[in-house]
């Protein structure tokens, strides 16, 4: 493979994070909006959007086998006419039957484009370059979750109508459609058997299951607590405002660590450096619940920082468990950690009604020490050791 086009894929890795990102985090700025333009309350509204989740989740969940079957290329450039229809429904359709499928294909996009990116970065890298890549393409998702938000309130601000801030998002997947020109991804399943590419078939091991529950551990956790806190911050007295500064202040320091971790993760064995991150979190989580309002901006910047390589870790480390990255395997963490997040307000809403929000942290903190096990136990059936050393035994 040619070094222009390892970084043309590499950027469409970027680009499919990006596009996440800008999706998810940028529903609760159009929300109100969508909600007071189709004339329903907004707690009705919020519940619209889980079509978008539920586009995410199947997509993710299918593409571990249609990779195989339908090649990559074709998938992103078919990608692109579906993106078109969504943006199109959502601007020419009037009702919310139509806003809901649109924002289904929405999801259905982000997912398959998200696995793909995934996929390339753990089969265009090795070893511990693999997850510095994957940390620094994760790190997009942050950045379009900061770059996205500004964009929608300046839109909105102007009286310019929502569906332009899903169109703007929609020049991410123009770059991806114009990368996909002149690129060549790699074949796999019955095209990697015309190709001549072998196609090799290994056992996962019982790591996989471990990390897949501490995939789904962690992204419930993290999503149940950062999605509760500026509810509990008010329950101490603050303001609007300062509980709001809590959440950015968990997604500024997370990018940070995103970018300073992938520098970190090559001098470190991966399953020992998210063993000490996963139990660093969870301490740090704890310190956040229990701490005056005074000390609580120190603990959540600090958990941001040091909690941002878990997820992406887990995801490399699981790719490391078999010779050649499997999209299957890679998929099915993914699957795991999108099943988290599907699973967010389903697990902390009753606990919310029934005990309060400070109860719905403390359910996340006991998530971060199921992460920490999880990682633990790993360390005694991990294969990623065993692979990099036959591997670096090979004869050149």
């Amino acid at each position: 493979m040619t070094n222009s086009n390892r970084i043309r894929l590499t950027w469409i890795s970027f680009f499919s994070y990006a596009l996440t990102g800008a999706l998810v985090i940028v529903t609760g700025m159009v929300m109100g909006d969508i909600a007071g333009y189709f004339n329903l309350p907004v707690s009705r509204m919020s519940n619209t959007f889980t079509f978008l989740n539920a586009g995410i989740l199947i997509s993710i969940f299918l593409n571990a086998w249609l990779m195989e079957i339908v090649p990559l290329k074709t998938q992103l450039r078919f990608g692109f006419l579906l993106m078109l229809l969504a943006v199109a429904g959502l601007m020419l359709g009037h009702n919310l039957t139509i806003f809901s499928a649109s924002m289904f294909v929405l999801g259905l996009v982000s997912g398959i484009t998200m696995s793909i990116g995934t996929f390339l970065i753990t089969h265009l890298y090795e070893g511990r370059q693999r997850g510095s890549r994957l940390l620094f393409t994760d790190s997009f998702f942050s950045m379009a979750g900061m770059i996205f938000p500004i964009l929608a309130a300046f839109l909105l601000a102007r009286s310019i109508e929502w569906y332009w801030v899903y169109a703007c998002i929609g020049l991410v997947y123009v770059a991806i459609f114009l990368l996909t020109f002149g690129s060549e991804f790699p074949a796999l399943g019955k095209h990697a058997a015309q190709s001549d590419q072998p196609v090799v078939k290994e056992k996962w091991g019982p790591g996989v299951l471990f990390l897949s529950i501490a995939a789904m551990c962690y992204i419930l956790g993290q999503l149940g607590f950062i999605s509760w806190v500026p509810e509990y911050a008010k329950t101490l007295g603050m303001n609007l405002h300062d509980a709001g500064q809590l959440v950015s202040n968990f997604w500024m320091s997370y990018m940070f660590g995103m970018w300073a971790f992938s520098v970190i993760l090559r001098f470190f064995d991966l399953q020992r450096l998210l063993t000490v991150l996963a139990a660093l979190a969870c301490a740090l989580m704890y310190g956040f619940i229990t701490s005056s309002t005074d000390h609580m901006p120190l603990f959540i910047l600090a958990l941001g920082f040091f909690s941002s390589a878990i997820y992406t870790s887990v995801i490399t480390l699981a790719s490391l468990q078999t010779r050649v990255a499997s999209p299957k395997l890679v998929n099915v963490v993914l699957t795991c950690g999108t099943i988290g997040t599907m699973l967010t307000f389903v697990v902390t809403g009753p606990i919310v009604a029934h005990s309060g929000p400070q109860a719905a942290l403390f359910t996340a903190n006991g998530l971060y020490a199921v992460v920490f096990v999880m990682c633990f136990l790993l360390g005694f059936v991990s294969r990623h050791r065993q692979l990099r050393d036959s591997v670096t035994r090979m004869p050149h």
